[in-house]
């Protein structure tokens, strides 16, 4: 069994930053042992393996592969927007070696058996890192949920409003206070696009003005949509699966939450890089490829996304990399409220954070830890443990670059980070145990990816 090391002295293991030296296979793709201590460079200093390498990678720090939970990757059927191949191959190129698919925008979306077998069959040979799945919650497939479960997906998602597609129809109480029942019993998690619209919207009429449409979409359609969600949890008597609400962007909802959570609830929240990166303020009118929903909102909300997340009552960041075509932004028009709500960024989230001065053992605790237990995967993704899948990210932090489109490796080269200088890069990407990106070489010929089918842990 061929086994390999890789050492540094930056290594991010168990919640700290230490010298280690990582033994794994790169036949089962695990770690087998973790070392830590001075950077071993003799073999034979390991006794308990026949080693064929070892790699010191330092200064650079080690450590595991990103687990990116919300990610739209489109295929089959609005492939011109993102496929399995770009979206992938962005993943891995940022360090990001576990996506989760979202179950919305690919056609047909991922609501019943059959509809999930034709993305599978879509996915097949197109996976430059591990990709899992999530199923969808509308209106008529109740009976549908359990059988997505037996079939693999690693959690639901619903909207509170209209998605965009009209393939994907919003839920509602009822719906909710049933699938809470349904899925009760089931090792599975039930996740909310939480917003919901409400007579007192307003906006102006220039619709070029990006304030026009941040005040269409205020804070209290997330409130409003959360409020409802644990009034529903509440309602039931029974055993609920634990909730998730994605992409938070309100500090004003924060409170609810942990409120919800100090009474027993089980729900968490995620929120997600342009919410932390970005604010209104620095949005320009007619800049359309910022807008998103819920909306990016103004500094000091940014802020208390912060505080929310140090505070561990925000659980997670992720990218929710919603693509689409150059058209579909309609950038010449300028009109937010006539274009797709959606930031590409799948892949740019560890050099983005860091920049922002978090601590990468921070980011592993938010971009790896936790993302990998809420799709149910924290025994095998996102930490560098004896058993765990030998995914690693080299990442120099005292690098600078320059996000760009013409460099992405989106399918369509637009994102709202365009010209953004960035502390760190990813040198290279090592999935269960293969290297699949280096800067130097890019992404590796073969796709080395795999579907995770099996039921959550």
């Amino acid at each position: 069994m061929p086994i390999n090391a890789i050492a540094s002295n930056h290594v991010i293991i168990n919640g700290a930053n230490k010298p280690a030296t990582i033994v794994y296979s790169t036949e089962s793709g695990t770690i087998l042992d973790v070392l830590e201590g001075p950077v071993i460079l003799d073999k034979a200093e390991i006794t308990n393996y026949q080693i064929h390498t070892i790699e010191d990678v330092s200064p650079c720090t080690l450590l595991p592969g990103l687990v990116d939970a919300h990610v739209h990757l489109n295929e089959p059927g609005r492939t011109s927007w993102e496929g399995f191949e770009s979206g992938t191959q962005a993943a891995i190129s940022g360090g990001v070696t576990t996506v989760i698919d979202m179950p919305l925008n690919a056609v047909p979306p991922t609501t019943n058996v059959e509809n999930f077998h034709a993305k599978l069959n879509a996915a097949r040979g197109q996976l430059w890192c591990d990709v899992g799945f999530l199923g969808g919650l509308v209106p008529d497939n109740l009976a549908d949920l359990v059988p997505l479960v037996r079939a693999g997906v690693r959690g639901f998602k619903g909207f509170l409003l209209d998605s965009g597609v009209e393939e994907f129809p919003p839920i509602g109480k009822k719906y909710i206070q049933e699938a809470l029942g349904v899925l009760g019993q089931e090792n599975t998690m039930m996740m909310f696009h939480a917003e919901l619209p409400t007579a007192d919207a307003h906006h102006e009429e220039n619709s070029h003005e990006y304030s026009s449409f941040l005040s269409s979409r205020p804070d209290s359609f997330e409130i409003d949509a959360i409020n409802l969600i644990l009034e529903c949890l509440c309602a039931r008597d029974g055993p609920v699966p634990p909730v998730h609400v994605v992409h938070l962007a309100s500090m004003k909802a924060v409170p609810l939450i942990k409120e919800a959570r100090a009474s027993g609830l089980q729900i968490t929240t995620e929120t997600c890089f342009h919410y932390l990166c970005i604010a209104a303020e620095q949005i320009p009118d007619g800049a359309t490829y910022f807008k998103c929903c819920p909306p990016i909102r103004s500094e000091s909300n940014r802020q208390g996304l912060w505080d929310a997340l140090r505070d561990g009552v925000i659980s997670s960041v992720v990218s929710d990399h919603s693509p689409c075509t150059p058209e579909l932004k309609n950038l010449k028009k300028g009109d937010f409220f006539d274009s797709w709500g959606g930031i590409s960024s799948v892949g740019l989230g560890l050099p983005l954070m860091f920049t922002q001065g978090c601590s990468l053992v921070d980011i592993v605790t938010w971009c790896c830890e936790n993302t990998s237990k809420q799709v149910g995967l924290a025994h095998q993704k996102g930490a560098i443990a004896p058993g765990y899948d030998a995914d690693f990210v080299v990442f120099d932090t005292e690098n600078e670059h320059m996000i760009t489109n013409s460099t992405v490796f989106f399918k369509n080269k637009l994102t709202a980070y365009n010209g953004m200088k960035v502390k760190g890069i990813v040198l290279k990407t090592i999935l269960r145990g293969k290297v699949g990106y280096t800067n130097v070489d890019g992404v590796t010929k073969a796709p080395l990816g795999q579907t995770l089918l099996e039921p959550r842990k």
